[in-house]
């Protein structure tokens, strides 16, 4: 490769022999139809060896820009490269919406539905269950595109980037809506677990913060859906009391990059994400893992979780709660079931984090819990596909679209072998 080239948190290093940049559709096909072994690279937010080959590593980063808006359809076409901070401040400019923003606005469209990224709300499914559509380079060099009547798409949507490489979704679109982010300090552990649902399901969007260390306290932040010029919710303080100033997720961090909180309204694209747009991260000296349970299983998973909690509160940043509606996208970790997402950002020592992750998917385990594609954990093939009723769906549409295995690379392969 012309130059070292690592993920987002630099604890990957690619093996690739040789990076792509293409800058046309035709020229993408004539190096995925040319290659022996490829992966496609998105913005690096994942923190795993999923994007890494031996082979060919693709970024779909120069292909042309689409934003092409159907205001009948209610659609907006982009090139897989696009990243959603880019996306929202189109369709917002046009009146129009996503249903959710994940907490950073700086990722490509592609690589987060790819991998089943999503914000919070018990109502709202993950990113990727806004696609109607997706076109794709298959392992051939063909071009393809799977339409909404089409039962593949299902299974393209969250597909690991195992399919091919996709060059644009169509996404759906709502009208534009405001958001107010209102955060409360201070809550107490047991008021938080006393109905954790209801707490989830109290704004539109609902994190809650800790850091698992003594006393043992949590942060609320609600995002409430509002009318343009509307009033702000109440909000139930849960025992704890109103953020005075603005806070980043990590104690102690200036929060001049999150976006506006003390219950100013605004647009949804400036307050979804937990930062700003106009923020840039160049690289997270961090690791991050994520494991999704059911909603019904809640407080029991967050009592499992605490049982460690001596071992979690010295390697971690911060600990964030997140709800997510069910859907039906296969290899999605809400698949079939409204969820509860329990996330940890670590220090980045791969060597101290990882037997902390493998206790806490020993704790979580009762609950099925699903981890995230794009984040570490240690589960293996065995375990994984007893968790998702559309394992062998995936594995029949792999067998047809990449029979032999060209673009899943390692990560991939181990799980759906060829």
């Amino acid at each position: 490769m012309p130059a070292r080239i690592t993920n987002w948190a630099g604890n990957i290093v690619f093996a690739a022999e040789q990076l792509h940049r293409p800058d046309s559709v035709e020229a993408l096909q004539a190096v995925v139809a040319g290659s022996e072994r490829l992966r496609v690279l998105g913005t690096g937010h994942s923190f795993n060896r999923i994007a890494d080959t031996p082979g060919d590593l693709v970024s779909v980063a120069d292909l042309p820009i689409r934003l092409e808006l159907d205001d009948a359809a209610r659609t907006v076409t982009v090139s897989a490269g696009t990243r959603y901070a880019e996306v929202t401040a189109f369709v917002q400019d046009a009146g129009f919406a996503l249903h959710n923003l994940g907490s950073l606005p700086h990722i490509s469209v592609a690589g987060a539905c790819a991998t089943g990224t999503h914000g919070s709300g018990t109502g709202n499914g993950v990113l990727g269950t806004a696609v109607r559509a997706l076109e794709l380079v298959r392992p051939d060099g063909e071009l393809m595109t799977i339409g909404a009547d089409d039962p593949r798409l299902a299974g393209a949507v969250v597909s690991l980037g195992a399919l091919g490489v996709v060059t644009a979704l169509t996404l759906a679109l709502e009208p534009s809506f405001d958001v107010a982010q209102v955060v409360v300090d201070d809550v107490l552990h047991q008021a938080l677990l006393a109905d954790l649902p209801e707490v989830m399901g109290s704004a539109y969007s609902v994190s809650a913060f800790t850091d698992w260390a003594d006393p043992l306290r949590w942060q609320v932040w609600r995002k409430h859906r509002i009318k343009k010029g509307g009033p702000v919710p109440a909000s139930d303080l849960l025992g704890g009391r109103l953020a005075d100033g603005a806070r980043h997720p990590v104690p102690g961090v200036d929060p001049v990059h999150c976006t506006q909180q003390l219950g100013v309204a605004g647009p949804w694209n400036e307050r979804l994400p937990h930062f700003r747009r106009e923020f840039t991260p160049s690289s997270g000296e961090e690791l991050q893992s994520e494991f999704m349970v059911p909603l019904l299983h809640a407080r029991a998973a967050v009592e499992a979780v605490a049982e460690v909690r001596e071992l979690i509160a010295p390697l971690l940043m911060i600990c964030e709660l997140r709800a997510i509606a069910a859907d039906d996208l296969w290899l999605s970790m809400a698949q079939g079931r409204e969820s509860l997402a329990l996330h940890f950002t670590w220090v980045r020592d791969e060597a101290a984090v990882a037997p902390v992750v493998a206790a806490i998917e020993a704790r979580l385990a009762p609950f099925a819990a699903r981890p995230h594609w794009g984040k570490v954990f240690t589960a293996e093939r065995d375990a994984l596909r007893l968790l998702y009723p559309h394992w062998d769906d995936f594995v029949a549409l792999l067998a047809d679209t990449d029979p032999t295995g060209k673009v899943r690379g390692d990560f991939v392969g181990a799980f759906f072998p060829h």
